[in-house]
């Protein structure tokens, strides 16, 4: 198994220090907008999308029709919910609550 902290870098920190900066949604729109693709951002959008569905017991199948993403893509996303570092479940948690 890859050791997941060699994805840790000075780079990666300073993406991830730019997005902890952001304020508000506006701000997220903003930002994103001009970092990712439509289609890169579409698709962030129907992954955490699908990782909400999961967690609240959907089936693959009303993901599927919902969201309109692939099977591969939401076990890809499941798995990492089921034995990932819990950056799904503990993220997504904290912003329904907000």
């Amino acid at each position: 198994m890859a050791d997941k902290n060699a994805r840790r870098n000075a780079d990666t920190d300073d993406l991830f220090k730019a997005i902890l900066a952001l304020k508000n949604v506006d701000e997220c729109y903003d930002f994103f907008e001009d970092l990712c693709t439509m289609k890169e951002l579409a698709d962030m959008t129907q992954r955490v999308r699908a990782a909400y569905m999961l967690l609240e017991g959907k089936t693959y199948e009303q993901i599927v029709k919902d969201v309109e993403i692939s099977t591969a893509t939401i076990s890809r996303i499941n798995r990492c919910i089921q034995y990932g570092s819990g950056g799904y479940e503990k993220i997504l948690k904290r912003a329904q609550k907000k």
